[in-house]
């Protein structure tokens, strides 16, 4: 009996031990990566102040709107070629933070400032409160993710404001629904989240489809149905709102995005990367680019083949074991399956909104600032191994590239995010936290 005790002992010194030198190499691993983001940042701190395009073009055309000239017609915009892409009610919106020139001048430390911001409000799936190496995790894939942050801080995009909020909405989605104290649930900061997800996407109209990933919540059918009517409203809102108020304005709009305005920038008109632009490359291969329902097919094709259909089948692995014996609905099933499995429906969740997000007909460089939140949410749950390789692909290739003079642009984020993507799917047959993390953590 004492040779037994002792020999369980020395296994559990063992196992500790070597749990201690996984912890120990994934430590040093993340510090060094710190040391390499930390010093892209620096970089990208220091870059010549003929950057920075974005945030002056959104601002100029606050300035015209309160001059009363059209923001959409680019000569009325000083000291710029390019268009404001937005919607007419977001000239109010942003005027606050245009006054005085300040955000145009100092952009850079405010939007570094409002980008760890979104880091700290990214839930923790599954925990109460998320520990220091789950913030520093998540904060290192914020500012060192496919190179989104630093695409922001090189055009100065206002998408650091959509990161923002769309790191606030999950914060709300994704935790525990609360009693009330009659005993019902309340619903009010899904809703809310809900809302802001919504009002994101009315920012940049082609995310419109993120939405329906809300069904895979851990929510009755009635409710989740009831969180997507709230986001889509809030996604029309804006639309309509702009449309009642500046009808003038709204027709401006859409003749900017469409190109219909002669000899200036049309945003609609730019080369994406996205897995539209691929499907366009490979019709025009074959002599059928000009044919649209050539490319919408091949597009559909693409983006089942590489993004939706993986991710089914990934979701589906994890539910068939437990098909239960009685007859029900699949739909049923998959909706009753969720409500079991709570942290395993809100990482499907965030997955599929990943996924929705990649599959995008226009996806700008400076949106993988986006994609990163939903990775960073993710990424610190994996197993060491599978950490450290997400950890390589999305941030330490990207940025020793970025910091060694080596030009990565959108299509090799794209192809970095779909790889991260895959390497992010769930590979258990169960819904239990371990099967989705793997065995063990290091």
């Amino acid at each position: 009996m004492t040779d037994v005790a002792a020999s369980a002992e020395g296994g559990d010194r063992g196992a500790l031990a070597a749990d201690a030198r996984g912890g120990n190499w994934m430590t040093r691993f993340v510090l060094a990566l710190a040391v390499l983001v930390a010093t892209l940042v620096a970089i990208d701190m220091g870059m010549d102040e003929t950057f920075g395009w974005d945030a002056r073009v959104n601002c100029a055309a606050v300035d015209a709107h309160v001059q009363g000239l059209d923001p959409y017609y680019v000569k009325n915009l000083k000291d710029t070629k390019l268009s404001y892409p937005y919607l007419p009610v977001t000239l109010d919106a942003f005027r606050p933070a245009c006054a005085g020139g300040f955000l145009v001048a100092h952009y850079k430390p405010i939007y570094l400032v409002l980008a760890l911001i979104s880091a700290l409000l990214l839930p923790g799936l599954g925990q109460s409160r998320p520990g220091l190496r789950e913030v520093a995790l998540r904060s290192l894939f914020a500012l060192g993710g496919f190179l989104g942050f630093e695409w922001i801080i090189a055009t100065g995009n206002f998408a650091i404001l959509s990161g923002l909020l769309t790191a606030a909405s999950l914060a709300l989605l994704l935790r525990p629904v609360q009693s009330g104290r009659d005993g019902s649930t309340s619903l009010a900061p899904q809703l809310a989240g809900a809302a802001l997800l919504g009002l994101v996407t009315s920012f940049k109209l082609v995310f419109f489809p993120v939405l329906a990933a809300l069904y895979f919540l851990p929510q009755p059918r009635a409710r989740k149905l009831v969180l997507i009517a709230v986001a889509a409203g809030m996604f029309v809102l804006p639309i309509l709102a702009s449309l009642l108020i500046y009808p003038d304005l709204f027709k401006s709009w859409l003749s900017a995005i469409f190109g219909q305005i002669p000899g200036q920038h049309s945003p609609g008109n730019e080369v994406n990367p996205s897995l539209l632009f691929l499907a366009l490359s490979l019709a025009d291969r074959i002599g059928l680019a000009g044919s649209k329902p050539v490319v919408a097919a091949l597009y559909g094709l693409i983006a089942i083949a590489l993004v939706l259909a993986p991710f089914a089948i990934s979701v589906w692995r994890m539910i068939g074991a437990s098909r239960p014996a009685r007859k029900t609905s699949l739909l049923q099933m998959f909706d009753e399956w969720l409500i079991d499995h709570p942290d395993a429906a809100m990482r499907i969740t965030v997955l599929a909104i990943y996924a929705l997000y990649l599959c995008a007909p226009r996806l700008k460089e400076y949106a993988f600032f986006e994609v990163a939140l939903y990775a960073a949410i993710l990424v610190v749950d994996l197993p060491a191994v599978l950490m450290a390789a997400v950890l390589t692909v999305a941030i330490a290739i990207p940025t020793l590239a970025s910091v060694s003079g080596v030009f990565m642009d959108g299509f090799s984020q794209l192809a970095i995010a779909l790889i991260c993507f895959w390497l992010l799917l769930p590979r258990g047959s169960s819904g239990s936290p371990a099967s989705w993390r793997g065995p063990q953590r290091g």
